[in-house]
């Protein structure tokens, strides 16, 4: 009989301590809540695009002459003024032409000196056979081969101040064409390309060749930028931007959208716009064709209440984000160690936090970001979702 007794004790003392194992591995796993502090800052929603840095005003120099280079007193950074010579091509053909011209001019001048002195021998000639034919010393048929002579010779003298005007005007376009033989810069500016050598021909004919590219202020520059047009809306003139380029690691550039254009750039079916980006560079550290990696920021906030996107996303393990007990907006903060739900507006969202315009959360509240369940062999498990599954 003791012997069962002591059985049934023994059985019963090995359920009590499984069901006490049992118990400690299966009970409640205490919380730990991943936390920040809600403060005030700037909050800035903006497009992020690419560009390249350009010249405002960028001139490209070239030839309307045809021929072999001669000369070229412009390089790669020559700062230029506007009128001076870069360049010059061979004028050889082109002084045979204004010698020419010059010649055919003289020749029609003398030609005008000669019909000149005609016109005044048939005048005196007419003069003298009026008074003769009063005294019927000549026929009025000779008369009128006088009057003919007269005539013709007065007409001579205008077809010849007309070859003058014309042989001038073949000057004048000779002269020109010798002068598009000096290749000048058109503005002031730096020469930032150079596309030709000493001795090489360059030819005019169908498509006028580019001999250097001027930028006329390399302080001021713009970056075009290519938004995407899903983007383009909310992009607009008198935005701020700023960007990066990869010679200076680190260094943010500023500046403002001052053109948004409407033409649209299409590359394999992908539709972008261009939208300028005008900063300065007085210290000349940008420069042309630059890879831009640019942020324009269409909204800002400054000095604002704001809160991590992660703590409006978080609701406590049990109540999930479509529980009529969690408000649309709303934030949990620790309060005497426990989460307590705070209603919150919010305003302007930016990439990684939001504005809070009104509700009950003040400046250096505890705010809860998420849940972390240790084990009781101090092991922690996976962190609850933002909807308090795990």
């Amino acid at each position: 009989m003791k012997m069962r007794w002591l059985t049934a004790l023994a059985i019963l003392v090995v359920v009590v301590l499984g069901m006490g194992m049992t118990w400690w591995w299966l009970r409640p796993a205490p919380l730990r809540f991943v936390t920040t502090t809600a403060g005030k800052g700037n909050i800035e929603r903006f497009v992020v695009t690419t560009g390249n840095v350009n010249p405002v005003v960028t001139v490209q120099v070239g030839t309307y002459a045809s021929g072999p280079i001669q000369a070229i007193y412009c390089d790669y950074e020559t700062k230029v003024k506007a009128g001076q010579l870069c360049a010059k091509i061979d004028p050889k053909t082109f002084q045979v032409a204004v010698d020419q011209a010059k010649a055919n001019l003289a020749s029609a001048r003398a030609q005008l000196a000669k019909d000149q002195a005609n016109l005044t021998y048939a005048q005196i000639t007419y003069k003298r056979d009026l008074e003769l034919l009063k005294h019927s010393g000549v026929s009025k048929a000779a008369m009128d081969i006088d009057r003919n002579a007269r005539d013709q010779a007065a007409a001579q003298i205008k077809l010849d101040q007309a070859t003058i005007l014309q042989r001038q005007a073949d000057l004048e376009g000779a002269q020109v064409n010798l002068d598009y033989t000096n290749i000048v810069s058109p503005v002031d500016g730096v020469v930032v390309s150079r596309n030709v050598n000493v001795g090489q021909t360059v030819a005019a004919s169908f498509q006028t060749p580019t001999l250097f590219v001027i930028a006329q202020d390399l302080t001021k520059m713009q970056v075009d930028t290519n938004v995407s047009e899903s983007d383009i809306g909310v992009v607009d003139v008198g935005q701020l931007a700023t960007f990066t380029v990869d010679a200076y690691p680190g260094k943010k550039f500023e500046g403002e959208v001052t053109q948004v254009r409407k033409s649209p750039i299409t590359v394999q079916n992908v539709v972008t716009y261009d939208a300028v980006i005008s900063v300065a560079n007085p210290k000349l550290l940008l420069f042309p064709g630059m890879t831009a990696n640019a942020r324009i920021i269409t909204e800002q906030r400054k000095n604002v209440l704001k809160v991590p996107l992660q703590a409006l996303q978080f609701s406590p393990y049990g109540l999930t984000a479509s529980s009529p007990a969690a408000p649309a907006d709303r934030v949990w903060v620790l309060r005497d160690d426990q989460p307590v739900s705070v209603p919150v507006t919010v305003g302007l969202k930016g990439a990684n936090s939001a504005e809070v315009t009104g509700g009950g959360l003040k400046a250096g509240d505890t705010l809860i970001l998420g849940e972390i369940s240790a084990s009781a062999g101090g092991t922690n498990q996976p962190a609850r979702s933002p909807f308090g599954l795990r």
